[in-house]
């Protein structure tokens, strides 16, 4: 099936994206082709020993570190980190680690536009976009900006090769529901279609190698591609309800962010595949069901994935409050967001159980 599309619009990017073994060493290179010269090195305060392994391998360019990196990228947190930046002199920015340390970055970059170089260790895949998510008083809300886009990308698999499988299988997940929902963007066009059925497809067939060898650099590196993909997918193409649902759970409820997205995919996919059926039908084809829903759900238990939100902290008093603020202001969405289907949907997100349409 060709994925063309009688209209649609691209714009890409200039990103720079480097593949490889041991790329992180040639950090240095990328700094000065940046044409800076005192880095800011961003962590989450668990890889604060990444901070200092990559402040010794700056040197001299090194600015110094900032270890502070929280999930959901609070606005207190971005806006201390930005008054250290213009402390110590940083021109630019080496954000290490996953989604929250990459959010950090961006963070910073909206505020100071510093330019970035992102060292990613999981798959989150947020490194490939303009977007920040930010959270501020319990609400996390979203921003397209160019200012946030990083400039570098540095995929080195033997980063990831200590990720525990675990955050692995969460993690790419993560990275995945960004294709899948890619596929039925109104703003998709055929370049963002095929680069999310090969996003889907490398981790459909890399991941389960990683599981079961996780040294496997081979295979974690073909995960990284995958992350790649399907975070350039989210970077050139508007969300829809996985996302809502995700931005609310975690905003509000304070659920870890990519376990939530682990859990929810295939419920958001079999809600949508009714809107959605011909676009979705790579993801029915790849996962080996007609219901693309059921396809994920059965893929992420064969990973050990998380499949139900009670096990990741939510309340069931709860799902009301969490449907009710998923309904308001709704994404754009291939079928009509309604509070009571959505309601459903969490309840059977949250129990653990196969998704419903």
């Amino acid at each position: 099936m060709s994925f063309f599309r009688e209209e649609f619009a691209a714009q890409w990017p200039a990103v720079r994206v480097r593949f490889g073994l041991g790329v992180r060493y040639d950090l240095v290179e990328e700094i000065k082709r940046l044409g800076c010269r005192h880095a800011l090195i961003l962590t989450t305060p668990e890889q604060a020993h990444l901070a200092d392994d990559f402040a010794a391998l700056c040197g001299d360019h090194a600015a110094g570190t900032f270890t502070r990196a929280r999930m959901h990228t609070p606005v207190a947190i971005s806006e201390e980190a930005s008054a250290y930046a213009r402390e110590v002199g940083a021109d630019c920015l080496v954000a290490i680690g996953g989604g929250s340390t990459t959010g950090l970055g961006k963070a910073i970059a909206l505020r100071t536009d510093l330019p970035q170089i992102v060292v990613p260790t999981t798959y989150a895949g947020s490194e490939a976009t303009p977007i920040l998510g930010q959270t501020n008083d319990g609400v996390k809300t979203t921003l397209t900006d160019a200012k946030v886009q990083p400039e570098v990308i540095l995929y080195d698999a033997e980063l990831v090769r200590s990720l525990p499988v675990s955050m692995t299988v969460t993690s790419a997940l993560n990275a995945m529901a960004h294709a899948a929902e890619g596929l039925y963007a109104r703003n998709r066009t055929p370049l963002t279609s095929l680069m999310s059925v090969e996003g889907l497809r490398a981790f459909r067939d890399a991941l389960p190698q990683v599981i079961a060898d996780p040294d496997d650099l081979r295979a974690r590196a073909e995960t990284l591609y995958g992350a790649w993909l399907c975070g350039t997918v989210l970077g050139q193409v508007g969300m829809a309800l996985h996302h809502k649902l995700c931005h609310t759970l975690g905003g509000s409820f304070d659920l870890p962010h990519a376990e939530t997205h682990a859990v929810i995919l295939p419920h958001a996919i079999a809600y949508n595949a009714a809107g959605a059926r011909d676009e979705l039908r790579p993801v029915a084809e790849l996962f080996g069901d007609d219901e693309p829903g059921m396809g994920l759900h059965r893929f992420a238990r064969s990973v050990t994935a998380p499949t139900a939100l009670q096990d990741l902290g939510l309340k069931e008093s709860d799902l009301d409050r969490a449907a009710d603020l998923a309904a308001k202001n709704p994404y754009w969405n291939p079928r009509p967001v309604e509070r009571g289907a959505i309601r459903r949907l969490l309840q059977v997100a949250w129990a653990g159980g196969p998704p419903v349409a």
